[in-house]
């Protein structure tokens, strides 16, 4: 576990510094420079990219991980590498061939609502090419047990990116009408880095010849291509059709919400960079002993420091909307307790998401998905009507209970291992008694000195729980070292 305790803390390091700045455009340069409308539009525009991005990568980046370490040979893996980078061009390129044959019936259909959309329809093309193959080559160095840099290029570029071009929107240097298009050619700036590093850690002999299971990887990049682009719809279909019932400034509201709620797996998205290529090679060695202790003790550290941040966030959400100059966005206060108590669930779950994919048998991610999928939808277009934004994310919640609930049945009687225990639900108590309590207390000071206070009080209190209990050895020894300095 060494080596993930030791990229995972420096790849939180780098979440956090993207938080920074992502809090810094989320929270006041977005409301302040392009306003609700523009920024929606660029919610919608990268959220419909996203959706895009599993379709045009057809799952490479999963299938290089889960194949990378089953090859013993040089040989073997470069002609696996040499392979692997061309398969998204079977879909790209039909794709380009669709967009250019009805670009503007694709335009109409997706501005019925709001005719801004119509004008930058290839913006979505074209973002969804540059980062299906970013995560390509980032598959690529993850495999070299290299995840840093590519989180870096993955979390802090494209917020940098987004707070240099809004500053420049402020300066009035380019309009907002432009800063889509150079967001999106700083997309594939990012792009070039990323292939460059990437072929700095290991550059394979090119050739044609395919490997003995090509046929296999092939049929694993389809599964996990639909699978991937039916999960995507979970992520991303609540942007996408809060437009087509709502005015577009509430996906700006509700996209805001979702950035404050999403901080929550901030430990997962970090620890998952380096922990799937380790959960993939354990399958293919049958280490069954060592993915059981990956599997148990990913569920439970990310349940303890997920919960932290939970109550973090939660319990300061009313001071996060005073520090925004534009009231309407507290509108979508409930939306962050309920994505951010999805996000909880999700992480919980630990390293199972990457014990479905990357399985003898990962066929089942793709029914789990589309089952997900389809509820997901359903649900958004009952309970938007109702609620809206509030309807949004409680599709979003009742979703992922409810599968991940079945995911960890699924396992277990297949691996016959499980990712809770006892001292999961002890942390699940400390969490919600600690919120029901503290989310009484009001300081009514400066928002900024508000959120510091609290934000001690919290982890002080929530930490000395966890310890007391016993529920986290790494925590004692921290709290050990204190007391013997």
């Amino acid at each position: 576990m060494g080596i993930v305790v030791n990229q995972t803390s420096k790849n939180i390091l780098t979440i956090f510094f993207a938080l920074i700045i992502g809090g810094i455009n989320t929270l006041y340069f977005y409301p302040e420079f392009l306003q609700a409308e523009y920024y929606g539009l660029v919610v919608f525009l990268l959220a419909t990219s996203n959706l895009l991005q599993p379709i045009m990568s057809l799952g490479t980046q999963h299938t290089i991980i889960k194949f990378y370490s089953s090859f013993n040979q040089k040989k073997d893996r470069d002609s696996f590498l040499s392979s692997i980078i061309f398969i998204p061009l079977i879909i790209i390129i039909p794709i380009t061939f669709i967009v250019i044959q009805a670009h503007d019936l694709i335009g109409e259909f997706l501005s019925i609502q709001n005719p801004i959309i119509e004008s930058y329809v290839w913006i979505i093309f074209l973002v969804a090419f540059a980062t299906s193959y970013f995560e390509v080559f980032y598959a690529w160095s993850r495999v070299q047990l290299k995840s840093v840099f590519g989180n870096i290029l993955k979390e802090i570029y494209p917020r940098l990116s987004v707070f240099i071009l809004l500053i420049l929107v402020g300066l009035e240097i380019i309009g907002k009408a432009e800063f889509v298009w150079w967001l999106t050619g700083l997309y594939y700036l990012r792009l070039f880095i990323m292939i460059s590093y990437s072929l700095s850690l290991y550059v394979p002999k090119f050739s044609f010849k395919l490997t003995s299971n090509f046929k296999e990887i092939v049929l694993y990049s389809i599964y996990i291509l639909l699978a991937g682009s039916a999960a995507s719809l979970l992520i991303d279909i609540d942007k996408y059709m809060i437009p087509q019932k709502q005015a577009i400034s509430q996906t700006a509201y509700y996209a805001v919400a979702v950035f404050i709620a999403t901080v929550v797996e901030i430990p997962g998205r970090a620890m998952f960079q380096i922990l799937n290529p380790l959960v993939a090679k354990a399958l293919n060695d049958q280490n069954f002993i060592y993915l059981d202790k990956l599997y148990l003790k990913s569920s439970k550290n990310l349940l303890i420091v997920c919960g932290l941040f939970f109550l973090l966030i939660n319990l300061n959400i009313d001071s996060f909307y005073q520090l925004m100059n534009n009231e309407l966005y507290s509108e979508a206060t409930l939306v962050v307790l309920i994505i951010s108590t999805a996000k909880l669930v999700q992480m919980s779950f630990g390293c199972g998401p990457a014990i479905l994919a990357t399985s003898s048998f990962y066929k089942i991610t793709l029914p789990f998905s589309v089952a997900m999928a389809i509820s997901v939808y359903i649900l958004n277009d009952y309970l938007i009507d109702i609620y809206g934004i509030n309807g949004a994310a409680m599709s979003t919640l009742l979703v992922i209970v409810f599968f991940t609930f079945f995911k960890v049945i699924y396992i277990k009687c297949k691996l016959k291992t499980q990712p809770y225990n006892l001292d999961s639900l002890k942390i699940i108590f400390v969490i919600f008694s600690l919120y029901i309590l503290i989310e009484q207390v009001n300081i009514f000071i400066n928002p900024i000195l508000e959120i510091l206070a609290k934000s001690i009080l919290i982890s002080l209190i929530y930490l000395l729980t966890i310890h007391f209990l016993k529920l986290s050895y790494r925590i004692n020894d921290v709290l050990k070292s204190f007391k013997k300095d």
